[in-house]
């Protein structure tokens, strides 16, 4: 099986077979309601659980997952910039990463890129997947009319940390796609999309303006791709993959 479930902003449960693989994760009632059904989180009892954490944001970060050790196995991957929050006695089962790193464990073979914002982006390979969730690896500094990229894209930032990924195959791919930035939201999912191999895109840090994804599927450019992109309109939103 494999089952795809939106949590919300930037938070994705990917379960296979033989795992729940959860993406930066924290808690709803941040942005609005409960993901939870209850106490008891959306995954399966009889899976162990794969948690990862891109960066130290808020948004993209909770204490709470440690919590959910206590009830079932649980394997923790995050950015090395959320050591210092953590702080002494805590994280003793957590591998932590920087940018442009590797590990294998537990079942699970992850690399990263470096963030041009904060962390990293994960590339996860596992049960014959590759998962690719960009954290907060976007197209961020671009002008008032959406025209012009400073260096940090041309001088080597976004498009240097793609390039890594455009020889490889990519099953499924959570990429940036954020509203706040104007005319420039869809430059780094655009460029994504045109030069990455991924079979399935979902759009991510929308902040609850959905819209933002339909718009994007309907540029000329992206029509004859749009197949790949994943139209999300709500939390909890689950996409049972063949």
């Amino acid at each position: 099986m494999l089952r795809v479930t939106f949590i919300h902003q930037s938070s994705f449960v990917v379960e296979t077979d033989t795992k729940q693989i959860v993406f930066d994760y924290f808690p709803a009632s941040a942005i609005r309601e409960p993901v939870f059904h209850g106490k008891e989180p959306l995954f399966s009892a009889d899976k162990p659980l794969y948690v990862f954490a891109s960066n130290c944001h808020g948004d993209h970060f909770s204490k709470e997952v440690l919590k959910w050790a206590e009830e079932r196995e649980t394997h923790y991957f995050f950015s090395s910039d959320i050591r210092p929050v953590l702080g002494k006695g805590q994280g003793q089962n957590i591998k932590y990463l920087g940018p442009n790193t590797s590990c294998e464990a537990n079942g699970v073979k992850v690399s990263t890129l470096r963030s041009n914002d904060a962390g990293v982006a994960f590339i996860v390979e596992t049960d014959g997947l590759t998962i690719y969730h960009a954290g907060d690896l976007s197209v961020w500094n671009v002008d008032s009319d959406g025209n012009r990229l400073y260096a940090d894209l041309y001088g080597g930032g976004y498009k240097r940390q793609i390039r890594g990924l455009e020889n490889r195959h990519i099953d499924i791919g959570f990429v940036v796609l954020d509203p706040r930035i104007g005319a420039g939201a869809y430059k780094g999912i655009e460029y994504f999309l045109t030069h990455v191999d991924c079979d399935l895109v979902f759009p991510m840090g929308c902040w609850e303006d959905y819209r933002a994804i339909e718009s994007f599927r309907r540029l000329p450019q992206i029509v004859r791709l749009k197949d790949k992109v994943i139209d999300i309109d709500r939390d909890n939103i689950i996409f049972n993959i063949d």
